[in-house]
């Protein structure tokens, strides 16, 4: 769905600024940045909780690398107060060279690339590590929602508007798919939810799912290690038997269900979990089984509380009353990511999904992911300033 306005969906958004579309300024969405900065207090005190067996065999304490996530806490704060001043349109003027840029990196990790935890995502410039799937995931998004954006005068046309937006899509998907196949899959999810709000047909759409599966089956058979991931999740742990825990198929989902069992109604207590010991990665992947440990359900249950917010707070509030369908595509796609990427966390460390390796948002161990899971904050903030309510009408299609 999208909403109809004069001269709305024509046009390039090169041309376009706040002005044109005579929407007053107003203050940025308090209540999103307050669920934000709620998110980090608790990621601080679980990353507190889990880290200490990983500053061990870093050679360092506990402290230091809280130390170290509040300092990240902290630029990424400034990245998404800075995001929130720069117009919503001046930041996709530049999505296609991002989306570029994004590619040259993908494949230097991919030659050059640090090997973590059996994945080559890290490359180090300079001194300074990051993943180059954040810079493309954040990239293709914008530039997706600009192409939406720009081809809304003949976007049922299948040579003009859907094989640009494939052209753009396809080449992201299968350089992140590579070593990062969760990360591509939830990609790939979200610009399908983005082209059904901008209108794309339903064969289209269609052809977009089918393309998409057949890719995400190949980047599957390529990789013993997620068909073994996908192999224990279908055939889910019936029984726990503490005898058997050997490092190996199905030991996170075992030490992680135990976490999220003993934390019962209200928890063990803050800094008294024990499968911070056993459990790999207990400070990213699966931070949410120690909150649900030390917190019990009432906190893990409000972390949960806390995405949907966010979730309902960026579409049916800022995507909603957006001055333009540009504003509504990239409001959309920016609360879409952040919250899917809590809900999937959650759900992998509940035995939902299959193991992923996706971080939560704001609570997970600072990275490149939190820095520009910030820098989408900001756009959702500088939004809202534009947002007024309007009578629209909507399109289905």
């Amino acid at each position: 769905m999208i909403y109809t306005t004069p001269n709305s969906g024509t046009g390039s958004i090169l041309g376009t600024s706040p002005e044109e579309i005579d929407t007053p300024r107003q203050g940025s969405d308090r209540f999103l940045l307050t669920a934000v900065i709620v998110l980090m207090i608790f990621g601080v005190l679980a990353v507190y909780s889990s880290i200490a067996w990983f500053a061990e065999t870093r050679g360092t304490t506990a402290g230091t690398l809280v130390t170290g996530h509040l300092v990240k806490l902290a630029i990424a704060m400034v990245v998404m107060l800075i995001a929130s001043k720069i117009d919503y349109h001046l930041v996709a003027r530049y999505s296609r060279a991002a989306v570029i840029i994004s590619w040259v990196l993908l494949v230097a990790v991919l030659i050059y690339g640090e090997v973590v935890f059996g994945a080559r995502r890290s490359l180090t410039i300079g001194g300074i590590s990051f993943q180059p799937s954040s810079v493309a995931i954040v990239s293709l998004l914008v530039h997706v929602a600009v192409l939406l954006h720009e081809k809304q005068e003949y976007i049922k046309d299948f040579k003009r508007s859907f094989l640009p937006i494939l052209f753009w899509v396809m080449p992201t998907f299968f350089l992140i798919g590579m070593e990062d196949f969760s990360s591509a899959v939830l990609l790939l999810a979200i610009c399908l939810i983005l082209m059904f709000i901008g209108r794309i047909s339903t064969v289209q759409i269609a052809t977009f799912v089918l393309i998409g599966a057949i890719g995400a089956g190949a980047l599957l058979s390529s990789s013993d290690e997620r068909q073994s991931r996908v192999q224990e999740y279908v055939g889910q742990i019936t029984q726990i038997n503490s005898s058997s825990f050997e490092p190996g198929a199905g030991y996170q989902a075992q030490q992680s269900y135990i976490a999220i069992a003993q934390g019962k109604l209200f928890g063990v207590g803050i800094g008294k979990s024990t499968q911070r010991d056993f459990l790999p990665a207990p400070y990213n992947d699966f931070i949410y089984s120690i909150i649900a440990e030390e917190y019990g359900l009432a906190g893990a249950g409000m972390i949960l509380l806390l995405f949907l917010f966010i979730l309902l707070r960026g579409v049916v509030h800022i995507a909603r009353n957006a001055p333009d369908n540009l504003g509504i595509l990239l409001a959309t796609a920016c609360t879409l990511t952040i919250a899917l990427y809590g809900f999937v966390n959650a759900a992998v460390a509940c035995g939902l999904l299959p193991v992923t390796g996706l971080p939560m948002p704001f609570v997970s161990y600072g990275g490149t992911s939190m820095l520009f899971t910030a820098l989408m904050v900001g756009i959702l903030l500088n939004i809202s300033k534009h947002n007024k309510n309007r009578n629209s009408t909507f399109y289905y299609g």
